[in-house]
């Protein structure tokens, strides 16, 4: 059985082998890398580019397309041509897809040996990949397990998705590849975290893609999220990531740059550190930190941005941010680096605030 304690702790990543996807290092002490998948159509690279430009500008830096049947395999060649991002090629079922997309610009490829057919059909998706001088992402999935392990009994879940992707592991090293990224995903946190922490001890030098599949819409799949994978990233586990959201696939580039920031790891954009609220507060504090939190989606600078509400914590969380106010009775000391600015009116707190910003950090 796999268990949360002292002996099942995690292997730090920090010397796993690089693998390159595109301009992307992945792994090899480089930092955690923010994935996502269009939603488009692949036969439609007018929308797929445009979704890439979108995840693009959302801080994403490798994005997977999906490429069900040959018919997009010419929408797929110019989407690799004109993307800002490195495109992975995924493909299920049929390894002569995966054999094409090497050959038409793929910078990687992401299949399941589970679903992919015999090993001979496996063998040619490698054959291709080395050849074009690209990584494969072996994608584990609990819905689709190396059928060796799948009905046994005796073992558990993530026991089964350890023995399947240490199984394809082998295979392609027996035959020489070693440019392989390691995914074993799973829909519920626990079984995330047991199987995650288990990889990382058994093949300690393989990059993994790490990430809760099928983990719902936004909200909930936001906190499945932020639980497995945050949890994962905090003990060292990861070199890769793809929050996988029913939503907008920008909305899972933004969520993986609010956790990589929450752990100190990557910022990318501002941090919003706002109170609560209590029977203290003597402005209206909930519209007035939504009105910063909107107006903070349009500024690309890695800053601490303090709305306060009273005078408990306020001046403090305030001077300890880049920039902040605290507010007090229908007014706002703004300060700056710990150092206060000049008081303001509740009506103009916001406006002066990103005046200030501006002035600042643009």
């Amino acid at each position: 059985m796999f268990e949360s304690s002292d002996a099942q702790a995690a292997v730090p990543r920090s010397h796993t082998r690089p693998v390159r996807v595109g301009s992307v290092q992945v792994g090899g002490g480089a930092p955690v890398s923010v994935q996502s998948m269009c939603t488009t159509k692949t036969d439609d690279p007018a929308s797929t580019l445009e979704q890439i430009g979108r995840l693009a500008d959302a801080g994403c830096e490798i994005v997977r397309v999906a490429i069900p049947a040959a018919a997009a395999l010419d929408g797929f060649q110019e989407v690799c041509a004109s993307s800002p991002l490195p495109v992975v090629a995924d493909i299920h079922f049929d390894h002569r897809l995966a054999v094409e997309a090497a050959r038409r610009g793929a910078a990687g490829m992401r299949i399941n040996p589970g679903n992919i057919g015999d090993w001979d059909r496996v063998d040619a998706c490698i054959d291709a990949a080395g050849e074009a001088g690209i990584p494969i992402r072996i994608g584990v999935n609990a819905g689709s397990l190396d059928a060796q392990f799948a009905e046994r009994q005796d073992l558990t879940l993530p026991q089964k998705l350890v023995a399947s992707a240490s199984s394809f592991v082998a295979h392609f090293r027996d035959r020489g590849f070693e440019d392989i990224v390691l995914s074993a995903k799973a829909h519920d946190v626990p079984t995330t975290l047991a199987t995650y922490r288990a990889l990382s001890r058994e093949l300690p030098e393989v990059p993994l893609h790490v990430g809760v599949t099928e983990a719902g819409t936004l909200r909930q799949g936001t906190v499945k999220n932020a639980c497995g994978v945050g949890i994962l990233l905090e003990q060292g586990i990861g070199d890769t990531m793809r929050l996988s959201l029913t939503a907008d696939p920008v909305e899972e580039a933004k969520v993986a740059w609010d956790l990589l920031s929450a752990l100190g790891m990557r910022r990318l954009t501002p941090e919003l550190v706002s109170c609560p609220t209590c029977g203290r507060c003597q402005v209206d504090m909930i519209p007035i930190a939504e009105e910063v939190a909107r107006r903070l989606q349009g500024v690309r600078a890695p800053i601490s941005v303090a709305v306060m509400g009273c005078a408990v914590n306020g001046p403090g969380e305030a001077r300890d941010a880049d920039i902040g106010m605290a507010s007090g009775h229908g007014q706002a000391m703004l300060f700056a680096k710990g150092e206060p600015i000049r008081k303001v009116p509740e009506d103009r707190m916001v406006d002066e605030l990103f005046d200030e910003i501006r002035a600042r950090f643009s």
